[in-house]
């Protein structure tokens, strides 16, 4: 009888265990279409680029309906693009890389782990990874390997310093026709009923996130559940970064009321020279 019960709880959880995929939507902020990547369902992921025009709103409300928020780091590439603020490059040291990063941090509300944006040349080089790994282990985030380049080395930095880490398998929309589309989502069922820990990256283009409304029901009839993408780490991990993360925006929350609160004292002393800086 202990054998039939043991066989049996083996078998309903595995049954229970879903094939699990995570979809980030990268490159969030700069452009008003962005914000139709709020009409996704929200376990999607939500990677948001620093210093941009929508990106902590579309943090905070990307937050308050449910999607899991990373920061979108912008690193230098190996073909010299524009990176914009906030970004990574390898004339930075040691100190120059770890600040600005930590006002990236800042200026993302909610994050809970961070991917590159770009960086096909900043992941090859062992300083500027190790340095990010630090600040990353600080600031209990995980990382996300995008992969923009098969030479990185930022997934080994990531272990080697015990950042929680997750790579990127598959681009979904490096194009974006309905054709290749739908190719590549074939290609994510079929690699997602071979392999857990599936981790997807697309980009909030239009077409994608049409694409994905009208196909998303699919993964659920081929057994595959969607989740944020901190619940592809180990639990144990998972739950430690959650917590730390709480606090984060806790302080963030309470460094925001407390200089709301030195503004508001400002104002009612400077006038007119107080509500120009508050603009």
């Amino acid at each position: 009888m202990r054998y039939i019960f043991l066989f049996l709880a083996l078998f309903f959880n595995g049954s229970v265990q879903a094939t699990q995929i995570a979809i980030i939507i990268d490159d969030i902020g700069y452009r008003q279409t962005d914000e139709a990547v709020l009409t996704l369902p929200n376990a999607i992921t939500l990677s948001v680029l620093p210093h941009t025009p929508l990106g902590q709103h579309l943090a905070e409300q990307g937050h308050y309906r449910g999607n899991e928020i990373m920061l979108h780091i912008p690193m230098q590439s190996l073909n010299g693009k524009k990176l914009g603020h906030g970004g990574l490059t390898n004339e930075m040291n040691e100190q120059q890389l770890k600040d600005q990063l930590k006002v990236s941090i800042a200026s993302i509300p909610y994050a809970k782990g961070a991917n590159n944006h770009m960086g096909s040349l900043l992941t090859q080089l062992e300083n500027p990874m190790t340095w990010l790994m630090e600040s990353l282990k600080e600031q209990n985030l995980y990382f996300v390997d995008s992969k923009t380049t098969r030479f990185s080395i930022a997934s080994a930095q990531a272990e080697q310093y015990d950042v929680p880490l997750l790579r990127r398998q598959i681009f979904l929309d490096n194009d974006v026709s309905e054709k290749a589309l739908e190719k590549q989502f074939n290609r994510i069922m079929e690699k997602a009923k071979r392999k857990q820990n599936l981790v997807v990256i697309a980009h909030p283009y239009p077409e994608t996130v049409e694409f994905l409304n009208n196909n998303l029901h699919r993964l659920a009839a081929n057994g595959i559940s969607l989740v944020h993408t901190s619940d592809l780490l180990p639990a144990n991990i998972a739950k430690s970064t959650q917590n730390k993360s709480t606090d984060v925006a806790s302080a963030q929350l309470e460094a925001s009321i407390v200089t709301n609160d030195a503004n508001s004292n400002n104002t009612k002393t400077s006038g007119a020279s107080s509500a120009l800086i508050l603009k």
